[in-house]
């Protein structure tokens, strides 16, 4: 007992002594070169990536936008100097490159009223790309994530309520343009609203986001996140409804409804009082030639 004693003594006094601290020291310097030693190479790794994903994306830009949008992204004006070629792109963000390039939009054939839906040209890693170096040029709106526009996470009560806020919303801000139905129409200008019977999520979050051509934008400080998730989530569900009028004409409303109505229904009233006028003139004249 009191060999044990005399041991737990002179270790209670080395653990008071200044080498104590200094031990310390030395393992918390230790450790965290350690933790660093760890860490560092994937920070620097990730930091290199991005910096190759920004040159490569720099020249995919240089050979097939520079000629409309400028060698770096400041914009190109005609001759007269009151219209552009392509507009600047600094701030625009990942958002809109991945909007416009990922539905084929961009690169256009040649400059026009209304960059047309088109199978696009690149492929996924060139358009990580050109978003990056695009992002790079300035601060502006991501790249949304799937949980963004989402609504899988929520119960079933809560996805019925997002759906008709959405619906709310839509009807409210986008029929004008869109249709009701989100079958899209005309614009003024030669512009047209397109269908977005068929479109990715991903990208109708992006057009809200960045406001493509003749359309407003949506930023976050105007529609919330959530409520642009709403909005995506009603027309999906519009997908799923069925026509229960039979004919759905293109869910165009009461302009391709009147057409119809006029060419087919009076239409065919009009081919039929005209058949019973001619079969009841011949039907006459036989008549009139026996007597």
């Amino acid at each position: 007992m009191r060999l044990l004693n005399r041991s737990a003594g002179r270790l209670s006094r080395h653990r008071r002594g200044p080498l104590a601290g200094v031990v310390l020291l030395l393992l918390g310097l230790v450790l965290t070169g350690t933790m660093y030693a760890a860490f560092a190479p994937a920070q620097a790794g990730s930091a290199e990536s991005d910096a190759e994903q920004i040159a490569k994306g720099r020249e995919l830009f240089l050979v097939g936008c520079a000629y409309c949008h400028g060698q770096n992204g400041e914009g190109i004006q005609t001759v007269r100097e009151d219209t552009q070629f392509g507009p600047p792109l600094v701030g625009v963000g990942a958002a809109a490159v991945d909007f416009q390039v990922g539905t084929g939009r961009m690169p256009m054939v040649q400059p026009g009223q209304q960059a047309e839906d088109k199978p696009r040209v690149y492929d996924d890693e060139e358009i990580e790309a050109l978003s990056a170096y695009v992002a790079s040029l300035g601060p502006g709106p991501a790249i949304p994530e799937p949980d963004d526009y989402s609504i899988a996470d929520l119960t079933e009560e809560e996805q019925e309520d997002a759906i008709v806020r959405g619906g709310q919303i839509f009807l409210t801000n986008c029929t004008a343009c869109h249709n009701f139905n989100g079958s899209g129409g005309a614009m003024p200008n030669g512009g047209y609203a397109p269908a977005l019977h068929e479109t990715d999520p991903k990208y109708i979050y992006e057009a809200m986001l960045t406001g493509p051509q003749q359309m407003p934008n949506f930023s976050n400080g105007n529609l919330a996140p959530d409520e642009k998730r709403d909005v995506i989530n009603y027309l999906l569900s519009l997908r799923e409804q069925p026509e229960y009028g039979g004919f759905a004409l293109g869910g165009l409303g009461p302009v391709s409804e009147g057409l119809f109505a006029w060419l087919v229904g009076i239409g065919s009233l009009v081919g039929f009082a005209v058949w019973i006028a001619a079969h009841t003139t011949r039907s006459t004249k036989k008549k009139g030639t026996a007597a």
